[in-house]
Formats: structure tokens, C-alpha cells, sequence
């Protein structure tokens, strides 16, 4: 296993513990690195971005994220499913060097292992819809320099 993936695997077990219990970040990172015997350092410093920058902008992301669920509201669903749908939706909102399809196939890839068999499904046609969303929009560079 890749130490990206291995990386994103931690961070969904942080943000997992993070929606049940709500921690602070500090302590939730510390906790979780505490109990964890070895990890590379870059494995440790992306799955703490991935974390830190997840519930950093969870409104953001869970607005994305609702409005690509008509049928489903985010408490509702599975707690590994939305923290999936989450961290994939911080890559593509806030780490442009992974690319969108790269951060699907990721979410896709850690579903089969700690998901349901369903979840797949779901997870990939919301991050799809959320994609093509994002593809339709002008990069920030753009947006910023037309308001001027």
C-alpha cells in the first residue's frame, strides 16, 4: 500500500472519531498518532492536512456535498460514507496537485475495505456529480481576477 492511501485510510479513521465524538483537532491527532506503534512521516503529515483541512471547511464541504444528495441528509447517512465523501471533496476543493479522478478512485479503493458493498455505488456517483459540478467552474484564479 502506497503511503498516500495508507495516509487517507488514518485520516478517515481520524474524521471518523472526529464525527462521533468531536474532539479538539490537537487532541484528536495527538490521540490517534498516540496509539498508532509506527507511521512514516509522510503519512502522518498528509492524513494531518487531510484532517486538519477536512473539518477546517466542513460547512463548505457538506454544503457540496448536500446539494448533490437530494435524498439523503449527511447525519442520516453512514459515518464512513460522508467521511469518505468528505475528504475527497477537501482534495478537490484544496489540493490541487491530487487530481479529481485520483481522489475518486482513492475514496473508491478505501470503501471496498471499510464500507459496505453498496457504498461504492453512492460514494462514486455523488463524488462524480461534485466533480462535474467543480470541472464546470473557473479555477480561483479567474473568479478572483473577473470580480476586479
Amino acid at each position: 500500500m502506497g503511503a498516500r492511501r495508507k495516509a487517507r485510510e488514518c485520516a478517515l479513521q481520524m474524521l471518523f472519531s472526529y464525527d462521533v465524538a468531536r474532539p479538539s483537532i490537537d487532541e484528536l491527532i495527538d490521540g490517534y498518532w498516540g496509539q498508532l506503534a509506527e507511521a512514516a512521516d509522510d503519512v502522518r503529515q498528509f492524513a494531518n492536512e487531510l484532517v486538519i483541512g477536512t473539518v477546517q471547511n466542513l460547512d463548505e464541504i457538506d454544503e457540496r456535498i448536500r446539494v448533490r444528495t437530494e435524498h439523503w441528509r449527511i447525519p442520516r447517512m453512514a459515518i464512513v460514507d460522508r467521511n469518505l465523501l468528505r475528504m475527497a471533496v477537501f482534495e478537490f476543493l484544496f489540493q490541487p496537485s491530487t487530481p479529481r479522478t485520483v481522489a475518486i478512485n482513492e475514496a473508491l479503493e478505501i470503501a471496498r475495505r471499510f464500507s459496505t458493498s453498496e457504498a461504492t455505488q453512492f460514494v462514486n456517483g455523488i463524488l462524480d456529480a461534485i466533480k462535474r459540478d467543480l470541472d464546470g467552474e473557473p479555477p480561483a484564479a479567474e473568479t478572483s481576477s473577473a470580480l476586479q
